[in-house]
């Protein structure tokens, strides 16, 4: 049986791939066996080939199965793997656990004849032969959701995770606290969830709005939760990243803790006066401190004068670490006024015991002084590239959001550094200059073709800076994504170009030929019944 070039459209690319003819059938002698270690990776595949073929394809530990999952020691990169598909037999070998799940994801996409919620006969359900070496080119492949603005349900937080998995990625950047929210449980300060989670409403269209909808929204996830999504993800050898904000970006807590507030018992400012009639009888009847309702840049921050402020931001990250195994915490550090310290007594005296020239440097010392409690507990941070004000601190990683100037200033610091910026990889922009055929949006436009031209290692750097470019990320920021079937056509079909962008060879990028492969992908969105952006697959 002579195969063709279609039988082989893989996203993202392989490093290597090399054709033959001859199919793998699935039929009722199909098994699939594996050493203990990858029993995870094991039970996977054999319900993954079940579902799609109708057939109940076994899985046994040491067994005889014509589908062999091995480790291999030979391969170098720790997510590297090797698939092997001839007319009898299977075989998916890698140097780790996650070298082999990352040879099934290749697998899935090489099924072909059914899909997995239409399964068909046995006899339909064919594999190319081929022989795939491959690994990725950046280690750190993420994702970002902001859960804070628009809260999203557990069944779309593990829908987002398999869909990184399903492409390669190896991060999920989860960021749970804000102005508008706060979404993770913190048993020390129930208040947090109680008033924190909430707000008595949201503005109406576009900043700054038309009218406030007078709704309370909000959610949260309580720690069970959390360990069930950690765990979830760590199946599909995705790590999850928590967001705690700090030192801006901080309303929702400062509504539960006024002290946090460099002036407790000054009202929070909603932006042009779009305040719900509930929070205005708060605030008359003497609570000052809401959880925001309209979106952009409060000058409400923790006080970095106070002992308070950091007491209560290591009680609050000593019940964080535990639920997520990941070596690092994102700390935020992005868009913090400066305007409330220039004014706090508490500040300006901490900035003089501390020798600091400035208010520059007084967020420099905040940030370094959690750094330094996170490291003694086992964990780095983290921070957007804000954090380069006023000095970075020692060890920390650098997010480079606006534009890659801050990613190349860290790098020639000989930080480490994750591209994210908001030209190529922020999924909250419009996908087309159409916007009046498109969902609201935050604004700017980016396209799929422009995110697969996105090219993370700035020329800029020389070959020793470009070691600390450690991956990319895209971001997908919620302040006009309400439901989950919107989030979903932010994300698709950009994160797959992305996808392509982190892991496959930089020689081997070829846009058209990336598109003629993107048809084939979103076979695989409409079996997962994804709503994803048709026009950009179509409108060249």
């Amino acid at each position: 049986m002579v195969n063709s070039a279609q039988d082989y459209q893989i996203i993202p690319k392989p490093v290597s791939l090399e054709t033959a003819d001859g199919k793998f059938v699935v039929n009722s002698k199909t098994a699939v066996t594996a050493p203990e270690v990858l029993e995870n990776e094991g039970q996977l595949l054999a319900e993954m080939i079940s579902l799609a073929s109708g057939v109940d394809v076994p899985f046994e530990i040491n067994g005889s199965g014509n589908i062999h999952l091995n480790l291999d020691d030979s391969i170098e990169n720790e997510e590297g793997y090797t698939l092997s598909v001839s007319y009898d037999q299977i075989v998916v070998s890698g140097k780790t656990p996650k070298g082999v799940f990352y040879g099934i994801m290749t697998l899935r996409q090489l099924q072909s004849g059914a899909t997995e919620t239409e399964p068909t006969t046995a006899s339909e359900v064919t594999i190319p032969a081929v022989t795939i070496k491959d690994h990725p080119r950046y280690q750190y492949r993420g994702m970002h959701l902001d859960v804070a603005r628009h809260f999203f349900p557990m069944d779309f937080i593990k829908r987002y995770i398999d869909l990184i998995a399903l492409h390669k990625m190896n991060t999920f950047h989860w960021h749970l606290t804000e102005d508008q929210g706060w979404r993770i449980e913190i048993k020390k300060y129930p208040r947090l969830t109680e008033i924190g989670a909430y707000r008595n409403g949201t503005i109406v269209g576009h900043h700054p709005g038309s009218e406030n909808d007078q709704k309370r929204y909000g959610g949260f996830y309580t720690q069970e939760e959390i360990k069930e999504i950690v765990a979830y993800a760590s199946e599909r050898h995705v790590t999850v990243i928590p967001e705690i904000e700090l030192p801006g970006h901080s309303s929702a807590a400062i509504a539960a803790y006024p002290v946090l507030s460099c002036f407790p018992d000054e009202p929070t400012v909603v932006t042009h006066d779009m305040i719900s009639d509930k929070s205005k009888a708060i605030q008359a009847a003497g609570t000052p401190k809401i959880v925001q309702e309209t979106w952009g840049v409060f000058p409400d921050v923790y006080c970095a004068g106070k002992e308070d402020t950091f007491a209560f931001l290591q009680d609050v990250l000593d019940e964080v670490i535990p639920l997520f195994p990941s070596d690092y915490i994102h700390i935020g550090g992005d868009e913090c006024p400066k305007a409330n310290w220039e004014r706090c007594p508490n500040c300006q005296k901490r900035i003089k015991d501390e020798g600091l020239h400035d208010a520059h440097e007084l967020q420099s010392y905040f940030i370094t002084r959690i750094e330094k409690y996170l490291n003694a507990k086992g964990k780095n941070i983290i921070g957007w590239d804000e954090i380069l004000e006023g000095g970075l601190a020692p060890n920390a990683t650098v997010m480079s959001w606006r534009g890659t100037e801050g990613g190349i200033e860290a790098a020639k610091q000989h930080h480490d550094v994750i591209m994210t910026p908001n030209h190529s990889c922020y999924f909250d922009h419009y996908q087309s200059e159409d916007h009046a055929n498109e969902p609201l949006a935050i604004g700017g436009n980016t396209t799929v073709a422009e995110v697969y031209a996105y090219e993370p290692t700035p020329d800029d750097l020389n070959e020793e800076e470009r070691n600390y470019i450690l991956g990319a990320q895209a971001n997908l920021w919620t302040e006009y994504i309400k439901t989950t079937d919107y989030a979903e056509y932010m994300i698709l079909p950009r994160m797959t170009a992305l996808a392509e962008v982190v892991w496959s060879p930089k020689e081997q990028k070829d846009w058209d030929d990336f598109y003629t492969r993107l048809q084939h992908f979103t076979h695989i969105y409409d079996a997962m019944g994804l709503n994803y952006a048709k026009h950009s697959i179509e409108d060249k």
